[in-house]
């Protein structure tokens, strides 16, 4: 009778064992890290999600056990910011041996290709982010030649990670990563740029395929979808731009009526008799901040004169925007649709315009090299605009 107990003990708690979800393992060792606490994250799309830590002994060892994804998952383990990357499929064993600190650089990875790729292109985006500090802190070039070699350094890398990364294998998790890596604040991949809606659609239409209920298949095939959208409607204003482009020579500038936080259409025609300087501004650029107590010098001295600003604000968060105009004096305007700069041919940002007191449009900011001395020019002399 006790036999035939225990072995019902036995059943039960085998039974109970198979019942276990299927995980994963990430282990290894972090050389030099004695006494640091080492995260488990998973970078969900809602934000990173702490799943396990541990704190290093001497040898540096972990390991970590977590519940496998359904589908392909970015994880990261994490010590004081400092970074690698990891994507898992499957109830793979993963194993990572790093050295701190700068281990998101100094760190070899064992088992999973998608890993091994994962940290490839970590690290292609690190170099490329050195090399446009080092573009931007050469004194020898001007802003716009920096730009011109970042640019061109851009178009270079998202080259190679299209061609190497992306169209191999698109429904990868690495695939995945390398879409949605940045330069800074700014996103490589954009699906509101034309040569990268097809990226965004390859990788959206494979994911769908594979991983069809998967949260990151989903929002993939959204942002497809809206980069389509953005990308006709950006046609359409290029075409209106150039249909209306020579109105500039016959009735002096093109009008814009854009809403203040208010709500209130303020257009630009209504400045006629003043000074205006027309800015097209995006504060969440690293500039910003330098820019707008420029302006404001400007606009302390010359206001009570005749002169007046009229800022369009780009950025996409309307409430960020608010906040960030909510005590600027002068008139501050949102369009998120960037059809009043593609109007006036912003090519870069930021990017400024003097208007007259007759509404004539009088210089964009390349022809101007002291914008202030301009400006006392229109103010004493009402009638003139440029040759």
């Amino acid at each position: 009778m006790k036999n035939i107990f225990v072995l019902a003990i036995a059943t039960l708690a085998f039974a109970a064992c198979g019942e276990k979800k299927p995980v994963f393992t990430v282990k290894g060792t972090v050389e030099g890290a004695q006494d640091s606490v080492l995260y488990l994250y998973n970078n969900s799309l809602s934000g990173p999600v702490k799943l396990d830590s541990v704190k290093l002994g001497k040898d540096g060892a972990f390991c970590f056990e977590s519940e496998a994804p359904q589908a392909p998952d970015l994880y990261c383990l994490n010590i004081d910011n400092q970074i690698i990357y990891i994507g898992i499929d499957s109830t793979e064993t993963v194993t990572i041996k790093a050295k701190y600190p700068n281990m998101s650089q100094r760190y070899e990875v064992e088992g999973s290709e998608n890993c091994q790729k994962i940290k490839e292109l970590a690290l292609k985006q690190q170099q490329l982010q050195q090399q446009a500090i080092a573009l931007e802190q050469n004194l020898d070039l001007s802003r716009q030649q920096a730009l011109d070699s970042i640019q061109t350094l851009v178009k270079a890398y998202k080259y190679d990670v299209v061609r190497n990364y992306i169209y191999p294998d698109p429904k990868t998790i690495y695939a995945y990563f390398g879409l949605f890596q940045t330069l800074g604040q700014w996103n490589l991949f954009d699906r509101q740029v034309a040569e990268d809606v097809p990226i965004f659609a390859a990788v959206a239409t494979s994911w769908d395929t594979f991983y069809p209920e998967s949260d990151r298949a989903k929002h993939l095939h959204n942002m497809a979808l809206k980069g389509m959208n953005d990308n006709r409607q950006a046609m359409a204003r290029e075409m209106m731009a150039a249909e209306t482009a020579e109105k500039v020579v016959t009735s002096g500038i093109l009008d814009l009526e854009l809403p203040d936080a208010s709500g209130r259409t303020r257009t630009l025609t209504s400045l006629n008799g003043k000074v205006v300087l027309l800015d097209f501004h995006l504060f969440g650029m690293k500039e910003s901040a330098a820019r707008i107590l420029s302006l404001r010098e400007l606009y302390n001295k010359y206001h009570a004169q005749g002169f007046e600003i009229y800022q369009v604000g780009l950025d996409e968060n309307e409430h960020f925007w608010k906040q960030q105009t909510d005590n600027l004096p002068w008139i501050c305007v949102y369009d998120p649709t960037y059809a009043s700069a593609q109007r006036y041919n912003v090519q870069d940002l930021p990017e400024y315009f003097l208007i007259d007191r007759s509404n004539t449009l009088y210089k964009r900011s390349s022809q101007m090299n002291d914008v202030e001395a301009e400006i006392r020019t229109l103010l004493a002399n009402p009638t003139s605009s440029a040759k």
